[in-house]
């Protein structure tokens, strides 16, 4: 456990969107910076679906983060001017409160009795810590991936509470073939018999199910380009790979994935992960718009906005950053708009700091 990461309690009894409430849940978090005396110099982050709170080192911390050479002093986002927080995803494992926490209501874990969760309640409940902070209003409001749709839900929800927003790789709703790869990887776990209906252990845990998919989840976060430029057709050396499986992994690229997999498996809770894949699948803005994505977004309330998106993305398509970037300027928002030529796809906001952190640090300089 990070000794950076603090909690926040939440209100009790905080009510989710599709019914049930949540009591004694709190919300792992951490924070960079100092909070201004005025009170508004604060942006908060949140985060894709797996990461932490530890989004970069810190004095509590010294273990490099997430998003290490985004946030710091002197970084794009720098916190020798911004206070900055980094919220864990309610319903995520990381410290917030989620399927693999305690009832206090029956003293046991969770599991599958955990209310159905959206990222409307993950935004929420975001802008609770943000209250219970005694900030009044956000210098900014950041978004990647997933947080990117829990930002929107946060921003539909409570019109005025966000000066700026930076929208980066994310989506107003989930496309066919976004829902299609998470519809994999949850069946991929709920088909592992160690699953066992959510009633897995250490000892019985769905490693093999975890595992296939974490490697779909790698696939789609990077693009052809980057797997042709990285790995071509390259195999292994004769003697790493083993001829008692005539099948098995033969290509660096597999071997790759192999590893990705390996050191995710048993660092995310199984029904978290489901929870959370759910619930992106179900975020669309357009409920709020009578149907309509760009209806919806014409209600959100910023003044300014940053929005980036990646050309090789292809569970997040440009267009609908595109989509994004229109419905803000409607809504009267000073819009910029950033579509990149990173090769890295979908995580290039993890690793293409250079193009993203310039960006970043061009906007967050016009606040």
């Amino acid at each position: 456990m990070s000794d950076a990461r603090r909690y926040f309690d939440l209100p009790s009894p905080f009510a989710m969107k599709r019914g049930g409430a949540l009591t004694g849940a709190r919300l792992a978090y951490e924070t960079w910076g100092t909070l201004s005396a005025a009170r508004d110099n604060a942006i908060f982050i949140l985060t894709g679906l797996s990461p932490s709170a530890h989004g970069a080192s810190n004095a509590d911390d010294a273990t490099p983060g997430w998003w290490e050479d985004m946030l710091g002093p002197g970084k794009p986002i720098d916190t020798n001017r911004w206070f900055v927080v980094c919220v864990n995803s309610l319903g995520s494992c990381k410290g917030s409160t989620g399927p693999a926490s305690i009832d206090p209501a029956t003293d046991k874990v969770y599991k599958l009795t955990f209310p159905e969760l959206t990222l409307e309640d993950v935004g929420n409940s975001a802008f609770e810590l943000m209250r219970g902070l005694r900030i009044g209003k956000l210098a900014c409001l950041i978004g990647n991936s997933m947080g990117g749709m829990s930002a929107l839900g946060w921003l539909l929800h409570h019109p005025g509470s966000v000066r700026a927003h930076i929208s980066i790789s994310t989506a107003p709703q989930a496309q066919p073939f976004a829902i299609a790869i998470r519809s994999l990887q949850r069946e991929a776990i709920r088909l592992d018999p160690d699953w066992n209906d959510g009633n897995y252990d250490d000892t019985h845990y769905p490693e093999a199910g975890m595992s296939i998919a974490r490697k779909l989840g790698v696939i789609t976060y990077r693009s052809a380009m980057e797997w042709v430029g990285r790995f071509a057709r390259i195999r292994l050396d004769s003697e790493t790979r083993t001829d008692e499986d005539p099948f098995g992994v033969e290509f660096q690229v597999e071997s790759y994935l192999a590893g990705h997999a390996r050191r995710f498996v048993r660092s995310f809770d199984p029904n978290c992960y489901l929870y959370l894949s759910r619930a992106s699948d179900w975020f669309d803005v357009a409920e709020y718009g009578s149907g309509h994505v760009a209806a919806a977004l014409k209600r959100i309330d910023v003044e300014r906005a940053l929005v980036i998106g990646v050309s090789t993305d292809i569970l997040f398509p440009l267009s609908q950053q595109q989509e994004i970037a229109d419905g803000l300027t409607t809504a009267g928002a000073r819009v910029d708009f950033v579509a990149l030529d990173s090769p890295q796809g979908h995580d290039a906001f993890l690793v293409d700091i250079p193009r993203f952190g310039a960006a970043i640090a061009r906007f967050l300089a016009t606040l």
